[in-house]
């Protein structure tokens, strides 16, 4: 693509002196024009072959990465032809914040090749684009600026920031024992339900050898799901609870508490918005469940609505992990109504991890009447008054005391760590 420039002026002034040369006759005249445009010539097939037989690709060691964590790559231009580059300026369109690849490579050989690698930290979590990437170049004089853009694109998804949970109260009864669940899994358990024919796909570890030998055909065990009530983790992104600061105001709130993290001699701390910290109490507490092997579940509703059944294991994680990445405070229906809703997904017995800044006294009562349905409820309340807000949830999280429901109340700056692994109070 060639780009209108000074180029401009110099066939103006060709023109103006061939023109010269007509009316006056004299040599000089017509001598310049022919240096002119064999200028104009040369300028613009130098700047034509720069741009051309110019190979650029990028290495992304991961595309998933979580905040907090770096994100790497490695650039490499590439000279196919036989003929020098001057100079070449890429320029990378990537819409990750703070990810700065563009570069100016200057005199590149003939069939050599350029790389550099970069690093950023992550520190907004959602998903975002890698590329494209344009290449520019001109001639020596900057007669005729040229570019050329390469669709060389991925994706790339930041996990929201988790902190260790030592440990989780949950209430009475919920850690172990329950209802049998009857339900087949392909995972190992304790409990064996009964044997099959071997089907090609089984692992040979669960074939169960005294049956195979009676038999003469390999017989394998089956299993089912350990008797634990599934535990569904409920972040409220309905919009109306939400608060955030703007720059400004966050100034004068900016904590460097103990849970902040260190990322190569900068200190990271969550945005001041209680949308954060739902996200990355959810997010931590999802870990700290699916590493105990737990059945773990996510239902809300954001800008989409998300149910995510329970399940187990890494896949799980990464399932919950990536939901809540792109997930934002756009929801239209209160927590009370999709809950409301949604129960009928819910097992008796289920246990419901709600994280919610609302400061409604009425969630205590909702609370209450799902309990006596037979669900049980822990509600971890980010205060939005610790942000900057005018209410407050200590009257929610008292009324949730009183009720004997358990009650987390988290506050900006808190250590999220030493917030959720200290008990929940109840009267």
């Amino acid at each position: 693509m060639i780009r209108r420039g000074r180029s401009i002026g110099f066939l103006v002034l060709a023109a103006i002196m061939l023109i010269m040369g007509l009316a006056t006759g004299r040599s000089i005249w017509f001598t310049l024009t022919y240096v002119l445009a064999l200028l104009l010539i040369v300028s613009l097939l130098w700047a034509w072959i720069s741009i051309r037989w110019v190979k650029v690709s990028r290495h992304t060691r991961s595309r998933r990465t979580q905040v907090g964590q770096p994100l790497e790559e490695r650039f490499i231009v590439r000279n196919t032809s036989i003929l020098p580059k001057l100079w070449l300026e890429v320029r990378d369109y990537s819409t990750m914040p703070g990810h700065h690849l563009s570069r100016v490579v200057d005199w590149l050989r003939p069939r050599a090749s350029f790389s550099w690698r970069t690093k950023t930290i992550s520190r907004r979590r959602g998903r975002y684009q890698l590329g494209p990437v344009s290449i520019r170049t001109s001639d020596p004089f900057g007669l005729f600026p040229m570019q050329r853009d390469i669709d060389v694109t991925g994706s790339l998804v930041v996990y929201p920031m988790t902190v260790d949970i030592h440990n989780f109260a949950l209430p009475i009864g919920t850690l172990s024992g329950g209802d049998a669940l009857r339900k087949r899994t392909f995972q190992v358990t304790t409990n064996a339900a009964g044997v099959r024919d071997y089907v090609p796909g089984d692992s040979f570890g669960r074939i169960h050898w005294k049956s195979s030998a009676r038999r003469d055909r390999l017989i394998v065990k089956e299993f089912e799901l350990d008797p634990l009530a599934d535990i569904w983790i409920i972040p409220d992104m309905h919009a109306a609870v939400h608060f955030e600061l703007d720059e400004n105001n966050a100034l004068n709130l900016e904590s460097s508490g103990p849970w902040a993290l260190r990322i190569e001699e900068t200190e990271y701390r969550l945005p001041i918005a209680t949308e954060e910290y739902t996200v990355t109490i959810a997010a931590s507490l999802a870990q700290y469940f699916l590493r105990r092997d737990r059945a773990v579940g996510m239902l809300t509703k954001g800008q989409t609505h998300e149910a995510l059944q329970p399940d187990r294991g890494e896949r799980q994680l990464n399932r919950i992990l990536e939901t809540l990445s792109v997930l934002r405070a756009q929801g239209d229906y209160p927590l009370a109504d999709m809950l409301s809703m949604e129960i009928h997904l819910m097992q008796r017995g289920t246990t419901l991890i709600v994280v919610t800044p609302t400061t409604d006294p009425k969630w205590a009562l909702h609370a209450q009447e799902l309990s006596r349905r037979g669900a049980r409820i822990v509600t971890v309340l980010v205060n939005p008054a610790s942000f900057g807000a005018e209410d407050s949830a200590e009257i929610v999280h008292q009324l949730l005391l009183g009720n004997a429901m358990m009650s987390y109340l988290v506050n900006q700056g808190d250590d999220l760590t030493a917030a959720l692994s200290s008990g929940a109070r109840i009267f």
